[in-house]
């Protein structure tokens, strides 16, 4: 979805995030293991966020708020969503500009500044980036699934469909709910259940917004 604005996946074809493997920078343990690695890998990240701008993909699901609930159920990790004024955004994954408590997890905290060792919550727990690492539970995954349970219609956008538990959510949709896989390379072919739509983010959302309009 943000590939467009400029931010890399978090999958690239060579099996790297921004240079780095996933186990480096991606995972409880690494943290443990070198956590000035990780924790100077998400800082590169947070600033990177001051340098992109939403775009098309972007505004256009903001846009349609105005016809429709639209409810982004996303793994990206940036703001782009919420700054093109989506206004109802789970974050499936965690958000860059917040950091939390390696000890007290409840306590998160918004963060626009580099991130150091050293630096603790009130309670002296060394912070972290709010992110959900691999081997670590997806808290926002329950309400995730209610909301696809009841949608009318679902729009997958530039997915791998890789990354489990969020890969799966298209299958919790209602039986006669559309759903729609948005992604210039896509790893399924159109079905009765989905319709591939093997286009950009921005261009695949244009055909999905003349979509929606037609059946009001």
């Amino acid at each position: 979805m943000s590939v467009e604005s400029g931010i890399s996946t978090f999958r690239d074809s060579n099996g790297l995030w921004e240079n780095h493997s996933i186990e480096q920078v991606a995972t409880p343990q690494a943290f443990e293991r070198n956590p000035e690695l990780v924790l100077s890998f998400y800082n590169a990240r947070r600033k990177q966020l001051f340098e992109v701008e939403p775009n098309e993909g972007h505004r256009i699901l903001a846009e349609l708020e105005q016809q429709f609930d639209v409810q982004v159920i996303t793994q990206n990790v940036d703001d782009l969503h919420e700054r093109a004024g989506s206004s109802q955004v789970i974050h499936l994954h965690g958000e860059l500009r917040k950091v939390k408590s390696t000890f007290y997890p409840a306590l998160i905290y918004s963060w626009k500044n580099d991130l150091h060792v050293g630096d603790c919550c009130e309670r002296g727990g060394q912070l972290r980036p709010h992110i959900v690492w691999f081997g670590e539970a997806v808290p926002e995954m329950e309400r995730a699934i209610e909301i696809v349970e009841s949608a009318d219609a679902v729009v997958v956008i530039g997915t791998s469909l890789q990354v489990y538990p969020a890969a799966g959510l298209m299958n919790y949709a209602p039986v006669n709910c559309p759903v729609f896989y948005i992604d210039p390379s896509p790893s399924v072919l159109s079905s009765q259940r989905v319709q591939v739509i093997p286009k950009s983010a921005s261009e695949g959302l244009k055909e999905v917004r003349n979509w929606l309009e037609n059946q009001t």
